[in-house]
């Protein structure tokens, strides 16, 4: 659009001129492309249908996947003053149980990529469920465990059927949704990984309390009832999850091996479908990167100093979830297993309010983000140092505080 042309979204009724109350020129913004005269109201109702379908699919995989991912730091103290905890009852050495940890996380690197690039051939809803359903079967033979092989085995396992979830979630929504619609709904349901994290802490008190029923001790009754109710959610999803939306009057190809494949139902249909084909149309017509392109973002130092210090935010976010319970324990050794798992769930409470504080503001002020985040880093590192080097008297509580922050 040119500097003197006026988008009606901010002129005045007279500016506007033939452009009625629920109609505006509609310039994409991304690419630069002439106006279009569309009903706005009408595209938004069209966007909600979606979010309707597809957010809260998204936020119950993300929160089954965050917890079921994050329970063995939790299982590593459940028990524990019965001898019923993780490494008690695998005769697991401290460094063995790290092992076992860090083994997730080289298969979920290396099968990251092959994952994304499967998904995008095949049918993303499927994928997606495929995901979810491995995920909730490994979950489930977690209760099994009884020997170190068995416990990096399935760590090994675990990290290949969940590679490419998160970056497979952003794929699936640039399906559905413009770039300047996605930021929004990653951050609807990211929000259920904090969420998972302290409803884990808070319930596995509960299966503490089931320890020696029908001969599963506390750790394995979590494992087992996540999984289970993770397979039946992955399942559900083959028919909840929309596939990617064909053009008007398409119709998808179920011949062969296709028919095989549960279908769902349409996200949109009728001019519904044809308004939204339109506008991911309008958006996503842009020319392709080439590596000219991808060197300029690279050699551009602003990238950078965000990169490393969202490495170290993730490392200690990652750290933090598996070994909170550890950390605490270390504070006060005579907490018992129930008492360990109740006092994880603080940290991701705070957690949450956080990111539900910072992120609008962030939103608010997005010509500062990058000091939104250095603050935020800040106070990670100020909450590191405390709960390393604060004396254990007189204030031993003052290390949780660390963990808290």
């Amino acid at each position: 659009m040119s500097g003197d042309q006026i988008d009606s979204r901010d002129a005045t009724p007279e500016q506007a001129g033939p452009v009625g109350k629920h109609e505006a020129f509609h310039e994409d913004r991304e690419i630069g492309q002439e106006p279009e005269l569309i009903d706005v109201d009408r595209i938004e109702r069209v966007y909600d249908k979606l979010d309707r379908r597809i957010l809260p699919a998204f936020w119950v995989l993300y929160f089954l996947c965050s917890a079921i991912r994050s329970n063995v730091g939790l299982a590593q103290t459940m028990n524990s003053d019965v001898g019923h905890d993780l490494a008690s009852i695998m005769n697991l050495t401290a460094k063995e149980v790290s092992t076992g940890l860090a083994l997730f996380y080289v298969c979920y690197v290396i099968f990251d990529l092959p994952s994304n690039l499967v998904m995008s051939k095949l049918s993303p809803h499927l994928w997606m469920s495929r995901i979810v359903i491995g995920v909730g079967i490994i979950g489930a033979c977690m209760a099994a465990v009884k020997a170190e092989w068995s416990f990096y085995l399935l760590r090994l396992l675990l990290g290949i059927v969940i590679a490419g979830m998160w970056p497979g979630m952003s794929y699936y929504l640039t399906l559905f949704y413009p770039p300047s619609r996605t930021g929004k709904r990653i951050g609807r349901y990211f929000t259920a990984a904090q969420v998972s994290a302290a409803v884990v802490g808070l319930v596995s008190a509960g299966f503490q309390e089931m320890d020696g029923e029908r001969g599963l001790v506390g750790f394995q009754w979590m494992f087992l009832v996540y999984g289970i109710i993770t397979i039946v959610v992955g399942i559900s999803l083959l028919w909840w999850l929309p596939d990617r939306p064909l053009p008007p009057g398409e119709v998808k190809d179920r011949s062969g091996w296709k028919k095989w494949i549960p279908q769902s139902t349409p996200a949109l249909t009728g001019e519904d479908a044809r308004i939204h084909y339109e506008d991911l149309r309008r958006v996503y017509h842009h020319k392709a990167w080439t590596l000219q392109d991808l060197w300029q973002v690279l050699i551009d130092w602003r990238l950078w100093p965000l990169t490393i210090m969202y490495f170290g935010v993730v490392g200690v976010g990652i750290g933090t979830q598996l070994y909170a319970s550890v950390i605490i324990k270390g504070i006060n050794p005579s907490l018992g297993g129930v008492n360990l798992s109740l006092l994880t769930a603080p940290i991701w409470i705070m957690d949450l309010i956080a990111i539900l504080i910072v992120t609008p503001l962030s939103d608010r002020f997005h010509h500062h983000r990058a000091l939104f985040f250095s603050i935020a880093v800040l106070i990670q590192i100020a909450g590191l140092l405390i709960t390393t080097f604060a004396p254990a008297h007189p204030y031993p509580w003052a290390r949780y505080g660390g963990l808290l922050m």
